[in-house]
């Protein structure tokens, strides 16, 4: 690190060497936008120096150099640990170009070195085939935010400052960001951070006014709105503006100086006097041109300060040279003979002002997997288990009897576990957490209105927002720390978008020899389609199962457990994995219970099994083989062999649970899959099969479609909902007994005569149970009253 007794970090001097690093950083991005060959323009540009297609981001780049070279100014002033989030979409040059001055690009990447050759080799790569991504990916040094889609810059950065309570996540938004819903909810990210436990995000709004063709919003807001707007939403905001380099560094370092102190002034007050009462801290609000630095205009148009500045300003690449000059003209105006050597190297002044070893942003140890990592210490989930010797006799809700083992698992790992969610920790009955935790909360506290609710706490759930709670955990899961989000099912749709750019960042991270391994994603998936009556159809949608299930499946765990204990020998596999994203199907209702603990437990881990006790077909080939895949699936499945075997019992069923559903693809599709002589062992090669699925049909039939039996009856969720009963909601969806036992029928041809009589039955219980829940408003008494009936 610099040394502070030395240096006079305000000084006319100082601010001089720091607009040379900030124009070397500007140099090398244009660079990268632009040059495959020739970076220092020592010879005259030809053609093939040129990218064939230049692509990228011009406008945010100068600003955003701007502000990390101050960044690096405070973090040697008052020697912090700070790491950069990059939120203004693809400004990928910036976390790139500032990691290669400051050495560490070439300490990860050894290849691309501090000379003109690695100056090469780094232009060419940006945005180009083999190449680097466009925006702050996997493969950025610093980087735990992936820049494809905006709005989560400040939820990326609560989670990651979470139980770290000497890092400040320094989070640069745009202001086209800003307009995103999750950025705009995500002011109110302050409510959740305490300064005595937590650390600290300083927001910094890159303000430069455009976003791809119009004017932003909060842009056109003056100071003085912008300051009403800010401090009602609890921050104390920082005002610099201007395009004068001279002016602006004396007036941003005056803006940092004075927020790193209120932060550190904030902290140290609740640190020392024990008052966790929640702080104004400071954003900074910092107006500057788009495309600082650029080309002022263009074809009798402004560029600098306007949208046109947005992605590649000027037109030159490889087949076009036309304006060549103009291009040289712009890189020259940074005159990089000042600032590199004679071997393309920074000159060791310019060097001197980065941080050193971790201090430096792009290789502070919480952008890789986390400051001091460790694994969950696991209560052994089978002393939680149920005693279900009589299957299906006991009804039980999972959520309940799975929230003693969270609390639990909560005591056990008090600093590095926490539960996220958008108010539904108490509707999705994970009651017994609040034994051990209260939610944290920093806005004022109202009892007895209020329950639950204290300044330090294992739980967020305290805004209505899914965004927040999935960005909270992203953030607090990417720096090396476990979490658990739970949502109601339709509303996961919400975020669906948020979970394949997560999937997309551990998949790029886990082919970097030099990224850690990360825990494991842990999403939960309650108030189902068909387990949830009084909001109807607009809460109906298992649609997550096939959104997730279509991304690269070495990533993605999709778990359906059908009862309590499995839900419980799941648990294990879920919260010691690494690198997936596990989707977690469970249910909140009371039901009966099936499995016992050791039952559970094979299945978790086989992710399958054939269940003797609810099977005749002895070992020998079966007639029908009926497979259930979630918890209203399998009981209604087990309900329809009772119906089955009461009236065939000569009929030979095997049933199957399954709890790990991904398991059942092909070798081919997923390396943890079935081989085809596992799937015949379980399905056989043409029995007919019956698969109760909770989700959309569409999923399952692909799953089944390569392998050997293709004889199969699926029932799953078809997109038929509405406020009715929970029994209904199978029934209009066929998802029920009656229609499973039906459908049995129907699809053995030695049965068609005989089977006549009791398809009709099927059909009269169907109207009966239609008309009397219209009646009545409940479900027929004997399902209501059914328990699973052993096989005789």
């Amino acid at each position: 690190m610099t040394d502070t007794k030395t240096v006079d970090y305000s000084s006319p001097e100082y601010f001089e060497k720091l607009n040379a690093y900030w124009r070397a950083a500007n140099y090398l991005s244009v660079g990268q936008l632009y040059l495959k060959d020739n970076p220092l323009l020592r010879r005259p540009l030809k053609a093939s120096d040129v990218k064939y297609y230049p692509i990228g981001h011009w406008g945010t780049i100068a600003g955003q150099n701007f502000l990390y070279a101050h960044l690096n100014r405070v973090i040697n002033k008052y020697n912090l640990n700070m790491f950069y989030i990059e939120g203004p979409g693809h400004g990928g040059q910036v976390m790139v170009s500032n990691s290669y001055l400051d050495g560490s690009y070439s300490d990860i990447y050894p290849e691309i070195t501090q000379d003109e050759q690695g100056m090469q080799k780094l232009f060419k790569q940006f945005s180009f085939p083999g190449g680097v991504a466009s925006h702050a990916a996997a493969e950025t040094p610093g980087s735990i935010h992936e820049g494809g889609e905006l709005g989560y810059t400040l939820s990326h950065a609560t989670g990651a400052i979470l139980d770290n309570p000497d890092v400040i996540a320094a989070a640069v938004t745009g202001d086209g960001e800003t307009e995103t819903g999750p950025l705009a909810a995500s002011w109110f990210s302050n409510t959740f951070i305490n300064p005595i436990h937590d650390g600290a995000i300083l927001p910094i709004v890159n303000m430069n006014g455009f976003k791809i063709s119009n004017p932003t919003i909060l842009a056109r807001k003056s100071d003085a709105d912008l300051r009403k707007y800010f401090e009602g939403m609890g921050w104390a905001p920082i005002f610099v503006e201007g395009d004068d380099p001279k002016v602006m560094h004396p007036a941003l370092a005056k803006a940092m100086d004075e927020a790193i102190e209120s932060i550190k002034a904030i902290q140290k007050h609740a640190r020392e006097n024990n008052d966790p009462t929640q702080p104004t801290w400071p954003v900074i609000i910092f107006r500057a041109p788009k495309g600082w630095t650029g080309p002022k205009t263009w074809d009798g148009e402004p560029i600098e300060g306007s949208f046109r500045a947005h992605q590649i300003p000027i037109p030159v690449n490889q087949n076009d040279m036309t304006h060549a000059d103009a291009l040289v003209e712009w890189l020259e105006s940074y005159k990089p003979e000042e600032l590199f050597d004679e071997n393309g190297t920074l000159i060791p002044e310019l060097r001197a002002l980065a941080p050193k070893g971790d201090k430096r942003m792009s290789t502070n140890p919480i952008t890789n997997g986390g400051i001091a990592p460790k694994d969950l210490n696991l209560p052994d989930y089978r002393k939680y288990a149920l005693d279900n010797t009589e299957h299906g006799k006991q009804v039980k809700q999972d959520m309940i009897v799975w929230s003693d083992y969270l609390r639990d698992l909560i005591k056990n790992n008090p600093d590095n576990f926490r539960i996220f969610g958008p108010d539904e920790t108490m509707s999705n009955r994970l009651y017994s957490l609040f034994e051990a935790t209260s939610r944290q909360w920093l806005e004022p506290i109202k009892e007895p209105q209020d329950q639950y609710l204290a300044p330090t706490g294992r739980i967020i759930d305290s805004q209505l927002s899914e965004h927040q709670a999935e960005g909270f955990n992203e953030g607090y899961t990417l720096t090396g720390r476990h979490g658990l989000f739970t949502s109601y099912e339709a509303f996961l749709r919400v975020v669906d978008s948020m979970l394949t750019q997560h999937f997309k960042w551990i998949r790029k991270a886990n082919e970097l020899d030099w990224r850690t391994k990360y825990p494991s994603l842990n999403v939960v998936s309650t108030s189902t389609s068909f387990q949830q009556d009084h909001n109807g159809y607009t809460h109906q949608d298992p649609g997550i199962l096939t959104h997730m299930a279509e991304k690269k499946p070495e990533y993605i765990r999709e778990y359906l457990p059908a009862d309590a204990n499995s839900l419980l020998a799941v648990s294990p596999l879920i919260f010691n994995s690494k690198q997936t994203v596990n989707i977690l199907i469970t249910s909140k209702q009371p039901r009966p219970q099936y499995y016992s603990i050791e039952e559970a437990t094979k299945l978790a881990n086989n992710g399958l099994g054939i269940i003797d006790w609810a099977s005749t077909d002895q070992g020998s080939k079966p007639d029908i083989v009926i497979a259930a895949a979630g918890t209203e699936p399998n009981m209604e499945s087990l309900a329809a062999i009772n119906i089955l075997h009461d009236n065939f019992p000569e009929l030979k069923i095997r049933y199957i649970n399954v709890i790990d559903l991904l398991k059942l693809r092909s070798p081919e599709r997923d390396p943890r899959g079935l081989s085809d002589a596992e799937f015949d062992h379980y399905f056989t090669k043409d029995t007919p099969v019956l698969f109760a699925y909770h989700g959309f049909e569409d999923l399952p039939r692909d799953i089944f479609f390569d392998r050997h039996n293709r004889n199969i009856m699926f029932h799953g969720y078809r997109e038929e909902g509405d406020i009715t009963t929970s029994f209904d909601m199978r029934v209009v969806n066929e998802l029920d007994r009656f229609h499973l036992a039906k459908d049995v029928i129907m699809h053995l041809p030695e049965y068609a005569d005989k089977g006549a009589a009791f398809i009709q039955k099927m059909d009269d219980k169907l109207q009966y149970h239609h008309d009397y829940i219209r009646e009545n408003g409940e479900d027929i008494p004997e399902v209501l009253d059914w328990t699973w009936q052993p096989l005789k």
